[in-house]
């Protein structure tokens, strides 16, 4: 088995059309261990070189309202009064580490996310 690194998005391209043809491929055969390395290859490509952002954690918990049809009074008793619920939607106020553990435990949001960096509106 024969398999190169992927360098340019042109390789990765080939790489994925090459795994799209060994993907019903059975395990502990030669096509299934080149499908192994060739989607470890991708994964490693894809990390370096087109790496997914952390999620927004306002884009994260409005997510999750949806999902989940909670509407902003229904994270009064996680955020606070429903002027600091609109405050931090709004994006007018931060997050505070209370806030951040009470989403996580109730929406399930990982605090890795909640905890990451956003920018506020200023006030007009």
């Amino acid at each position: 088995m024969q398999v190169s690194p992927i360098k340019t998005d042109a390789d990765l391209a080939s790489a994925l059309s090459e795994i799209e043809r060994f993907w019903d491929a059975e395990p502990d055969t030669d096509e299934g261990d080149r499908l192994d390395v060739l989607v470890t290859l991708v994964e490693a490509y894809e990390r370096w070189h087109h790496p997914i952002p952390p999620a927004d954690p306002i884009a994260a918990v409005e997510f999750m309202m949806e999902q989940r049809g909670l509407t902003r009074a229904d994270l009064e008793p996680i955020i606070g009064s429903g002027g600091r619920v609109s405050e931090v939607l709004n994006r007018r106020g931060a997050l505070t580490l209370p806030m951040i553990r009470r989403l996580s435990e109730e929406l399930r949001i990982p605090a890795e996310i909640l905890i990451q960096p956003y920018d506020l509106q200023r006030a007009a």
